[in-house]
C-alpha cells in the first residue's frame, strides 16, 4: 500500500472503498466451478508425487492431455487442505484486495485523484463482481493483470530495460491461469503500437521471448495444444457453461455492460495512447464472445478512467514503500477482511458435505454422471466420475454428450449409459433427461440433490 504521508490522506477514500467492497465479497464468497478439479487434481499429484497423464478421477477417457496448469493445481490443493472451502474463499478475498488496491494504484499514477479512483473502483468491482465473489482458477490471473497493466502504461510514459520483466511475469502466469494469453496479446499490442518504432530490436527481442516464455510450464511445447484445446472446446464452440456471451437479461451480464460503457466514456474523456485503444477493442471482442473475458476490460479501463473523472489531474504520484505503521496498520485490516469469509465456515462450498458424503456411499466404486459443481466435490472426496472440467481434456464426442447431459437434451443419454449412478438437482434439465429415460431408481435424496441409480 503507498504511504500517504505525501499528502493529506490522500487514500482514504480509495482505501476505504477497497476494503468496504472486500467486505461485501466476502458476505458472499463461494467456491465454484473451475475451481476444485485443480484441487483433486492437486491433492494427487501431492500424493503420488508425479504428474498423471490425464484426469484421473474421470472414466472417460483423457490419456495424453498436456497439464499446463500444475503450479494452480498444487497451490489450491495445499490451500484447500490448510482451510477447506473457508480457506479457498480468504484466498479470493485477499486477491481481490490486492488486484482492487493495484488497480487504484495505476490510477494514481496517471495522476487521478483520490476523490476521483473510489468510484472508479466501485464500478470495476460491480461490472466484475462475479469474478471477485465466486472463486475459480481465474484469481490467480487477477493480480497477473493488474501488474501487467502497471508494467506497460509506466514503460509507454518512460520506457527501460524494465519491460524485460514481462518475462517473468509471462514464466509465473502461465503456470498459473489460461488467462496470461489475453495478457501477451495485450503486452503484444503495447510493443506493436508504442514501442517498436522507437526501440525495435528490443521490442523484438522483448516479444520473441516473451512468446517462449508462455511454453515454460510442465508441458513444455505441448502447450501450444493445451490452449488450442481450451479455444477449440465444445463450450466455447456452442457459447455455454464458462464460455457463455453476455445476456442483457441476466443481471450480472448487465452489471458488467453498464460498468464496461461508463468506463470507457470516462477513458475517452482522457488522451490515452493507440495502443490502450487497439487493447480495449480487442478486449472488448473478448467479452462480446464470452462474458468471462469483461473482468480484463474494466481493469485496463479503469485507471485512464479515473484520469478522465479528475478534473485537473496532478503529476503521476511516487510509490514509496509504507513504513513500518503502515504496514501494520494494512496486515491487520487485511487479518480482519479475511476473516470475513472465514467465519462463513461451510456455507462457501459449493455442496454440503453431507450430500457428498450420500453421494459416495451410494456410489461406492461405481462411476458417477453429475453436474456442476457436484461433480468437481465428488472428484475431490475422491469419487470417480464420468467426466468434469477441464472438459478440453476430453474427447470431443464424450464433451457433447456431457454438454447435452447438462441441457437435458436426448443426445444425453449417451452419458447416461456409460454410468451406474446420477446425481441431478431436483427440477433441473438433466433430472428431466433421467425420468424420460427409464432404467432408474432414487437412491437417495437431500437438500435438492437426487441419486439415482441404474436398475
Amino acid at each position: 500500500m503507498p504511504d500517504p504521508s505525501p499528502g493529506p490522506r490522500p487514500w482514504v477514500l480509495t482505501g476505504g472503498t477497497v476494503a468496504a467492497v472486500a467486505v461485501f465479497v466476502g458476505l458472499g464468497t463461494l467456491v465454484g466451478a473451475d475451481c476444485l478439479w485443480l484441487v483433486a487434481l492437486g491433492d494427487h499429484i501431492l500424493r503420488e508425487g508425479s504428474v498423471p497423464d490425464g484426469i484421473p478421477f474421470a472414466a472417460a477417457a483423457s490419456a495424453g492431455w498436456p497439464n499446463v496448469l500444475v503450479l494452480s493445481e498444487v497451490l489450491l490443493a495445499l490451500i484447500h487442505r490448510l482451510g477447506g472451502a473457508p480457506g479457498l474463499a480468504v484466498t479470493q478475498v485477499v486477491v481481490d484486495v490486492l488486484t482492487l488496491t493495484l488497480v487504484a494504484l495505476g490510477a494514481r499514477r496517471l495522476g487521478a485523484t483520490d476523490r476521483a479512483t473510489a468510484p472508479v473502483v466501485v464500478l470495476v468491482a460491480a461490472g466484475a463482481i462475479t469474478s471477485l465473489v465466486v472463486v475459480r482458477v481465474q484469481l490467480f490471473s487477477l493480480v497477473p493483470f493488474a501488474l501487467l497493466a502497471l508494467l506497460l502504461r509506466e514503460e509507454h510514459r518512460r520506457p527501460s530495460r524494465r519491460i524485460w520483466l514481462l518475462v517473468p511475469l509471462v514464466v509465473l502466469w502461465s503456470n498459473l491461469h489460461g488467462a496470461v494469453l489475453l495478457g501477451v496479446v495485450v503486452a503484444g499490442t503495447y510493443l506493436v503500437f508504442s514501442r517498436l518504432r522507437s526501440r525495435p530490436l528490443e521490442s523484438s527481442a522483448v516479444g520473441l521471448v516473451t512468446l517462449v516464455a508462455l511454453l515454460a510450464t510442465p508441458a513444455g511445447p505441448r502447450t501450444i495444444q493445451y490452449y488450442l484445446g481450451v479455444m477449440d472446446n465444445e463450450a466455447a464452440a456452442r457459447g455455454s457453461e464458462l464460455w457463455a456471451r453476455p445476456d442483457l437479461t441476466r443481471p450480472f451480464d448487465l452489471l458488467l455492460a453498464l460498468a464496461a460503457v461508463a468506463l470507457i466514456v470516462l477513458m475517452a474523456r482522457s488522451r490515452r495512447p493507440l495502443w490502450e485503444w487497439v487493447a480495449m477493442i480487442g478486449l472488448a471482442v473478448g467479452t462480446v464472445t464470452a462474458a468471462r473475458h469483461g473482468v480484463w476490460l474494466l481493469m485496463l479501463a479503469a485507471a485512464p478512467a479515473a484520469r478522465g473523472l479528475t478534473r485537473d489531474p496532478g503529476r503521476p504520484e511516487v510509490v514509496r514503500w509504507p513504513g513500518p505503521r503502515w504496514s501494520v496498520a494494512a496486515a491487520v485490516v487485511l487479518v480482519a477482511l479475511a476473516a470475513v469469509p472465514w467465519s462463513r465456515g461451510a456455507h462457501t462450498a459449493p455442496v454440503d458435505d453431507a450430500v457428498v458424503k450420500l453421494v459416495a456411499g451410494t456410489a461406492g466404486q461405481r462411476v458417477v454422471l453429475a453436474p456442476e459443481p457436484m461433480v468437481e466435490s465428488l472428484a475431490v472426496a475422491g469419487v470417480r466420475v464420468w467426466l468434469s472440467d477441464p472438459v478440453d481434456a476430453f474427447g470431443r464426442s464424450d464433451q457433447a454428450a456431457y454438454l447435452d447431459f447438462l441441457e437435458g437434451s436426448a443426445a444425453g443419454r449417451r452419458a447416461l449409459d456409460a454410468v451406474e449412478v446420477v446425481v441431478v438437482e431436483d427440477g433441473s434439465p438433466p433430472e428431466g433427461l433421467v425420468d424420460t429415460s427409464g432404467g432408474w431408481t432414487l437412491g437417495g435424496e437431500l437438500e435438492g440433490w437426487r441419486v439415482y441409480t441404474r436398475r
